[in-house]
């Protein structure tokens, strides 16, 4: 049997977190915007699946960079 790989384990993934309802409402109201105009992310995808995303969520995706400090964005996740 294969090996189960967590991909939020790797030095090269960011931070990925699923948000609650009342706090993905609460940022995007805060933002002005619709939760289909953050970029997507498919479910389907490594990190996504590893958080358990699902369809309609929003993910927070925090990176830690050397020269931009700490940089938070959001993604929308679509089927697929």
């Amino acid at each position: 049997m294969p090996k189960k790989i967590n991909v939020l384990n790797h030095v090269l993934v960011p931070q990925h977190i699923v948000l609650s309802r009342e706090d993905a409402i609460k940022i995007l109201k805060k933002m002005g915007i619709k939760k289909k105009e953050l970029p997507w992310i498919l479910a389907s995808d490594p990190a996504a699946r590893a958080v358990g995303a699902k369809p309609g969520d929003v993910i927070m995706i925090i990176r830690e960079s050397p020269t931009a400090g700490k940089s938070i964005t959001f993604r929308y996740v679509m089927p697929g």
